[in-house]
Protein backbone atom coordinates (compact mmCIF):
# COMPACT_ATOMS: atom_id res chain seq x y z
CA UNK A 1 0.00 0.00 0.00
CA UNK A 2 1.37 3.24 -1.29
CA UNK A 3 0.60 6.78 1.00
CA UNK A 4 2.18 9.80 1.26
CA UNK A 5 2.13 12.74 4.02
CA UNK A 6 2.30 16.44 3.25
CA UNK A 7 3.16 18.19 6.34
CA UNK A 8 3.44 21.66 4.38
CA UNK A 9 0.70 24.41 5.63
CA UNK A 10 -2.09 24.57 3.17
CA UNK A 11 -3.12 27.45 1.63
CA UNK A 12 -6.51 28.57 0.01
CA UNK A 13 -7.37 31.43 -1.72
CA UNK A 14 -10.34 33.66 -1.11
CA UNK A 15 -11.36 37.26 -3.33
CA UNK A 16 -13.84 38.87 -0.98
CA UNK A 17 -14.32 39.28 2.84
CA UNK A 18 -17.57 37.30 2.68
CA UNK A 19 -15.14 34.91 1.61
CA UNK A 20 -12.86 34.92 4.01
CA UNK A 21 -15.61 34.65 6.66
CA UNK A 22 -17.04 31.04 5.33
CA UNK A 23 -13.66 30.11 5.07
CA UNK A 24 -12.32 30.80 8.89
CA UNK A 25 -15.27 29.52 10.25
CA UNK A 26 -15.31 26.51 8.43
CA UNK A 27 -12.14 24.51 9.36
CA UNK A 28 -9.06 24.60 12.07
CA UNK A 29 -7.08 27.57 13.45
CA UNK A 30 -6.07 29.71 10.07
CA UNK A 31 -3.78 32.63 9.51
CA UNK A 32 -4.98 35.12 7.25
CA UNK A 33 -2.80 36.39 4.59
CA UNK A 34 -4.04 39.75 3.29
CA UNK A 35 -5.36 42.52 5.49
CA UNK A 36 -7.91 41.66 7.64
CA UNK A 37 -11.11 43.17 7.83
CA UNK A 38 -12.89 44.37 11.28
CA UNK A 39 -14.53 41.89 12.47
CA UNK A 40 -12.85 38.83 11.65
CA UNK A 41 -11.86 37.67 15.18
CA UNK A 42 -11.60 34.38 13.93
CA UNK A 43 -8.18 34.63 12.40
CA UNK A 44 -4.91 33.60 14.35
CA UNK A 45 -3.14 36.13 12.69
CA UNK A 46 -2.47 38.23 9.97
CA UNK A 47 0.09 39.60 7.76
CA UNK A 48 -0.41 41.91 4.75
CA UNK A 49 1.11 41.93 1.46
CA UNK A 50 1.90 44.87 -1.34
CA UNK A 51 1.76 43.26 -4.64
CA UNK A 52 1.83 46.67 -6.25
CA UNK A 53 5.62 47.53 -4.44
CA UNK A 54 8.01 46.55 -6.91
CA UNK A 55 11.67 46.16 -4.98
CA UNK A 56 14.96 46.36 -6.56
CA UNK A 57 16.66 42.97 -7.15
CA UNK A 58 18.43 41.65 -4.27
CA UNK A 59 17.22 44.24 -2.03
CA UNK A 60 18.01 44.24 1.76
CA UNK A 61 14.11 43.79 2.92
CA UNK A 62 13.06 40.86 0.89
CA UNK A 63 15.89 39.84 -1.37
CA UNK A 64 14.05 40.16 -4.59
CA UNK A 65 11.80 37.84 -3.68
CA UNK A 66 7.66 38.55 -4.53
CA UNK A 67 6.13 40.47 -1.23
CA UNK A 68 3.42 37.76 -0.87
CA UNK A 69 6.39 34.77 -0.37
CA UNK A 70 7.94 37.58 2.21
CA UNK A 71 4.71 37.81 4.15
CA UNK A 72 4.08 33.77 4.04
CA UNK A 73 7.86 33.92 5.52
CA UNK A 74 7.25 36.18 8.46
CA UNK A 75 3.81 33.77 9.72
CA UNK A 76 6.07 31.02 9.23
CA UNK A 77 8.78 32.32 11.32
CA UNK A 78 5.81 33.62 14.21
CA UNK A 79 4.05 30.17 13.83
CA UNK A 80 7.16 28.02 14.14
CA UNK A 81 8.62 30.99 17.15
CA UNK A 82 5.28 30.47 19.06
CA UNK A 83 4.87 34.47 18.22
CA UNK A 84 1.58 33.52 18.07
CA UNK A 85 -1.17 31.02 18.29
CA UNK A 86 -1.00 27.89 16.40
CA UNK A 87 -2.27 27.88 12.92
CA UNK A 88 -2.88 24.55 10.56
CA UNK A 89 -3.48 26.76 7.29
CA UNK A 90 -3.84 29.85 5.83
CA UNK A 91 -6.57 31.74 3.90
CA UNK A 92 -5.65 34.07 1.39
CA UNK A 93 -7.39 37.25 0.94
CA UNK A 94 -6.63 38.28 -2.80
CA UNK A 95 -8.99 40.53 -3.94
CA UNK A 96 -7.61 41.93 -7.21
CA UNK A 97 -5.82 39.90 -9.56
CA UNK A 98 -2.58 41.40 -8.72
CA UNK A 99 -2.17 39.78 -5.23
CA UNK A 100 -3.80 36.42 -6.71
CA UNK A 101 -0.96 36.57 -9.25
CA UNK A 102 1.48 37.16 -6.29
CA UNK A 103 0.23 34.65 -3.90
CA UNK A 104 0.57 31.84 -6.96
CA UNK A 105 3.90 33.14 -7.55
CA UNK A 106 5.28 32.95 -4.09
CA UNK A 107 3.50 29.32 -4.11
CA UNK A 108 4.85 28.13 -7.51
CA UNK A 109 8.08 30.07 -7.88
CA UNK A 110 9.60 30.66 -4.59
CA UNK A 111 11.26 27.69 -3.44
CA UNK A 112 11.51 28.67 0.31
CA UNK A 113 7.54 29.41 0.35
CA UNK A 114 6.90 25.92 -2.00
CA UNK A 115 9.02 23.91 0.78
CA UNK A 116 6.90 25.63 3.55
CA UNK A 117 3.57 25.94 1.95
CA UNK A 118 1.25 23.50 -1.05
CA UNK A 119 -1.89 24.58 -2.71
CA UNK A 120 -5.33 23.18 0.04
CA UNK A 121 -6.99 20.38 -2.13
CA UNK A 122 -8.56 21.78 -4.76
CA UNK A 123 -6.82 25.34 -5.08
CA UNK A 124 -3.88 24.71 -7.44
CA UNK A 125 -3.57 27.34 -9.64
Amino acid sequence: MAWTLDARIPLILVEDPAALAAALAAGPPAAVLGVLPSGQARAVVAEGFDPSTPHAPACACCQGRPSAAVALDRLFQARVRGQCPWFERVVALADTAASRAAVATALDQDAVTAARFRWAAGEAR
